[in-house]
């Protein structure tokens, strides 16, 4: 029978003897511990334990290293601690004689819950330092990119979502009123009955209706308790966002209906499940349901550096500044250069990239495909430095102009200055147009000629040569760690999920750049 609690009986010299006899000198785990040093972690891990409160916990570096065996080879945590029992491989790497018991498979998630994602991420971190120290990661470059990872949930259709969400709502606020939400759950029931013979159209409308009604009903009541740290209250209070949430996405949907619009806008921010209220509906290579990891490797080492969990309508390219910046607050270091795929061209990310006040990285990004003209481009025609004034190739000024969009604004000449120019077969494609020129000046405009020209260089070359390293690197995340579907639900716990796979990537990343090294300590162990 498994114990839980912190029974530990130390090695003895039969358990040193059965180590050396069956767990091979080359074995991975003896290649881990080599060149890893969990206990590094143990006073990080500490700080989320009560030192005089509660039951003596399991040793926490040793769940540490339960969670990255269930990583590393793709087993549950039933499974990891059922392998363990048996595996000596697994208890020499857990520094446990054959005597002492292994926890319940339950307390891995209790550990899990009480490190969070915050915890996970300064283990992933202190890996990476380690790597530093060992001489392995390098400042030099950055390549970035992100791949889907598949929620862990049903998808429903909506009228069950609408259904569900009212059932959450009515389930949370029964400690409150239980008089009141049994007449609503009595009605409820009576809608279903009633509807059965409707259209789903007609069914759709009237659980609509009754879930704003129990809204209705539920937020004066919320807003009259008191702020609480206790779950029924913080359960109520997420019940409420949620059916408030969902009520805002109909009403959404309605007004794309009463548009007529032909094309359903898929990447909304649209709940799509009451069990995972944070998974979203993305686009990679087809529409999916979940999240997005998305990851920073060091050229030079390919080892990730640092990983990050998205919804899966995230903004992928704007997360590159998280990734950077939280790298470099962490470990202290400058990085130089970013390499971005072609989502990352866009002026304002550009900019902030490459401002020498603030990140100030040399950013390579393959532009997309400027579209074939014969007629001067926008660029040709230059602005003054205050930013009011354009003037064409033949000399022509115009300070006529209006903001368009946020990020440019329009410029117009006028038809008699354009009539008679002499370049005005080079400028406008109809001169018989009775209006002038109208130029379309955009803000980054310096940004994105800048990126255009690197096109040409032979450093551009090289740095998009090393690009794929990225791919191949998620590929090894998604399909050998198994990281492509989620084992956990809402995006703190799916983030646990992603930087637990980065760490069993980079620990064997780390030992296969430090074989050399490990091989010699072997042989001169025996």
């Amino acid at each position: 029978m498994l114990l839980d609690g912190a029974v530990d009986f130390p090695l003895d010299e039969m358990d040193l003897v059965f180590f050396d006899a069956i767990v091979p000198s080359d074995h991975y785990l003896r290649n881990v511990l080599r060149v890893i040093d969990f206990e590094r972690c143990r006073d990080l891990l500490a700080v989320c334990y009560s030192p005089d409160q509660g039951r003596p916990p399991v040793d926490p570096v040793r769940m540490l290293k339960l969670e990255f065996l269930g990583y590393q080879y793709g087993l549950s945590d039933r499974e990891v601690i059922k392998t363990a029992q048996v595996n000596m491989a697994f208890r020499y790497f857990l520094n446990i004689g054959r005597k002492t018991p292994l926890p319940h498979h339950t307390s891995m998630t209790y550990f899990r819950k009480r490190l969070g994602p915050e915890k996970h991420q300064d283990i992933l971190d202190d890996i990476v330092a380690q790597a530093r120290e060992h001489g392995l990661v390098k400042d030099r470059l950055r390549l970035k990119d992100a791949t889907h990872i598949i929620a862990n949930i049903a998808v429903p259709s909506t009228i069950r979502l609408v259904a569900q969400t009212r059932d959450e709502l009515l389930a949370a606020v029964r400690l409150f009123d239980a008089e009141r939400a049994a007449a609503e759950e009595a009605r409820a029931e009576q809608i279903h009955i009633t509807s059965q013979d409707d259209n789903d159209e007609q069914r759709l409308v009237q659980r609509v209706k009754h879930l704003q009604d129990v809204a209705a009903w539920v937020d004066p009541l919320f807003d009259a308790l008191p702020v609480s740290t206790e779950p029924t209250w913080q359960n109520l209070q997420q019940a409420l966002q949620l059916a408030h949430k969902v009520l805002a996405d109909r009403a959404n949907e309605q007004q794309d209906s009463d548009k007529k619009s032909k094309k359903k806008d898929e990447k909304k921010d649209r709940v799509i499940s009451v069990h995972d209220s944070d998974a979203r509906c993305g686009w990679h290579h087809g529409y999916y349901y979940g999240f997005m990891l998305d990851l920073s490797m060091d050229a030079d080492s390919q080892i990730i550096a640092c990983a990050n969990m998205l919804p899966a309508n995230g903004d992928e390219a704007a997360d590159a500044t998280t990734l950077i910046e939280h790298e470099e607050q962490v470990h202290g270091n400058d990085i130089e250069g970013l390499s971005i795929d072609s989502a990352g061209f866009r002026g304002e990310l550009l900019r902030e990239w490459t401002d020498p006040e603030g990140l100030n990285l040399e950013v390579t990004v393959p532009p997309p495909p400027e579209p074939e003209t014969t007629v001067f481009t926008p660029e040709e025609f230059k602005l003054d430095e205050t930013g009011e004034t354009l003037t064409c190739p033949a000399g022509q000024s115009t300070t006529a102009h209006y903001q368009t969009h946020e990020n440019s604004r329009q410029f117009r000449f006028a038809q008699k200055t354009c009539a008679g120019c002499p370049l005005q077969r080079q400028c406008m494609r109809n001169p018989s147009e009775r209006n002038g020129r109208t130029v379309l000046k955009n803000h980054y405009e310096k940004e994105y000629r800048a990126a255009r020209a690197k096109v040409q260089t032979a450093k551009y070359k090289e740095v998009r040569r090393q690009h794929p390293a990225i791919e191949r690197k998620i590929s090894e995340v998604v399909r050998h760690q198994k990281g492509r579907r989620s084992r956990y639900r809402t995006q703190p716990k799916v983030l646990i999920h992603g930087l637990l796979t980065v760490l069993a990537v980079n620990v064997k990343r780390i030992v296969n750049l430090m074989a050399p090294a490990v091989r010699a300590e072997a042989a001169a162990t025996g």
